[in-house]
Parts: C-alpha cells; sequence; structure tokens
C-alpha cells in the first residue's frame, strides 16, 4: 500500500474463473485496467458509468469553425464597413448544427 493512500482495511475475496471473466469482461468494457480501482468503484456505487466523449468533440470542433467565421467576418467588416449576406448565412447554418449537436448531446445525457 501507499504511503498517505488512506485506506488502511483490506479487503480479501475469492471468486470462480468464470466470475472472473465476468469482471474481466466488465473491465474491458468500461475501459479500465485496474482491477482494484474497478472492484472498490463497484463495491462502493454499484455501478460505473463510461461516457462516449466523441459528440462533446466534434461539438467542439464546430463551436471553433464558428468562433473562426466570426472572427473573420467581424474583422472583414471593421476594414470594409460591409458585412455580406452570405457570411451571415454561413453562420445561421453553423449556429443550427451547433445547436442541433448540443440538443443531440443533452438527449444522450438525460437518457443515462
Amino acid at each position: 500500500m501507499r504511503k498517505n493512500e488512506g485506506r488502511t482495511v483490506g479487503l480479501f475475496f475469492k471468486v470462480s474463473p468464470e466470475e472472473m471473466g465476468l469482471i474481466e469482461k466488465k473491465m474491458e468494457q468500461v475501459g479500465t485496467g485496474n482491477k482494484r480501482a474497478y472492484l472498490r468503484k463497484m463495491a462502493v456505487d454499484g455501478y460505473i458509468v463510461r461516457l462516449d466523449m466523441e459528440s462533446v468533440k466534434e461539438l467542439c470542433k464546430l463551436l471553433r469553425s464558428i468562433s473562426v467565421n466570426v472572427n473573420q467576418i467581424a474583422r472583414r467588416c471593421n476594414e470594409t464597413r460591409n458585412l455580406y449576406a452570405e457570411d451571415v448565412d454561413d453562420l445561421k447554418k453553423g449556429y443550427a448544427e451547433a445547436q442541433a449537436g448540443l440538443l443531440e448531446l443533452l438527449r444522450k445525457f438525460a437518457s443515462l
């Protein structure tokens, strides 16, 4: 045991080979290789939530793209004093995509 870990009570038990296979399968499903941490989390909380963050990453990329577009349009407006309808349409399209992505993400979180 590591110093200052705070865990001083040992907990030991045996499982069958079949049970060990199930534990390892479930550990693989949640993406962990740390058996102690997995068993401790399951014993204390009874569940582990693994989130697929790909949707969040895609949404962040989309929002970065929109902010870059806004900055470019603002720079052009400051230089030329012109705002083009095409630029506004592109921004509306980007914001609609971002809003749809965010709503889908919120639906996924609500279903947890």
